[in-house]
């Protein structure tokens, strides 16, 4: 697959750069361009992220950075089987926990909550630290959803880190995960509350609190680009002599000047 010429894989992080060097010089400059490549795409190109990433797997399987970043790719696009085979290869070469909760949560892609409540139990949860802590609630709490349980979804995302103060890169998202749990559960007033905590933690943007707000309060959003009601207001309508009259005339115009 092509690579812009201004993408060197210099851009790449120092750790994963640390991990190619094990490679002969040209293998490791491709590989880390392909995943600069990756890094850049999967979030706005899931698919072309995947591809740049079957790419560097072919070049290089036994790098962990190499087959994390396969298992990432797979997972924005929703092959969750293959991500979770890349992700325990990862985990295998690299020896760490840190893939734990997106493991599991491929465990909810593939219809086995069972399965990622039982890891959510697991004593690698207690070696996440607590960014990886938090993820694996949220995971959880999924799982709960998933089977229905959603009382229990709400008690496992109580916790200290939801109750507190401090904005922490995961904490809208803890808090919009226990806002929407809690509307599901029928307990809007609750779920208002949260969604606005969650968007005054919400600097990037990242959850749509906003939005569910606003269809709280019974806001109705209108695509400002939609012309279709303005063509059906603006088009011309015969009256009973077969004479064209312009639809967007008022009533006062449209009789004439009687005077």
């Amino acid at each position: 697959m092509p690579i812009p010429p201004e993408v060197t894989g210099e851009e790449i992080d120092p750790d994963v750069r640390q991990e190619l060097m094990s490679l002969p010089k040209g293998l490791a400059e491709d590989v880390s361009r392909n995943l600069v490549m990756v890094a850049q795409l999967i979030d706005e190109d899931p698919e072309k992220a995947y591809g740049y990433s079957r790419v560097a797997l072919r070049l290089a399987s036994r790098v962990a950075a190499v087959r994390e970043a396969a298992g990432f790719a797979a997972y924005a696009t929703q092959k969750y089987s293959e991500a979770l085979a890349e992700f325990r290869a990862a985990r295998r070469m690299s020896g760490g926990v840190e893939l734990w909760p997106v493991m599991a949560d491929c465990e909810r892609g593939l219809g086995r909550p069972e399965r990622a409540l039982a890891m959510a139990g697991e004593p690698e949860v207690q070696k996440l630290d607590k960014a990886g802590q938090v993820e694996m609630r949220l995971v959880a709490a999924g799982a709960r959803r998933d089977l229905g349980q959603l009382d229990a979804a709400i008690v496992t995302l109580q916790s200290p880190e939801l109750a507190s103060s401090a904005v922490h890169p995961w904490t809208a998202r803890l808090r919009y995960a226990y806002a929407d749990a809690l509307l599901a559960a029928g307990r809007e007033q609750e779920a208002r509350e949260w969604f606005g905590k969650a968007l005054e933690a919400d600097k990037d943007g990242a959850t749509d609190a906003s939005d569910r707000l606003a269809e709280l309060d019974g806001v109705e959003f209108v695509d400002a680009f939609d012309d279709s009601d303005d063509a059906d207001d603006a088009e011309d309508v015969e009256d009973s002599d077969g004479v064209v009259v312009d639809d967007e005339i008022d009533g006062d115009d449209r009789d004439g000047d009687k005077g």
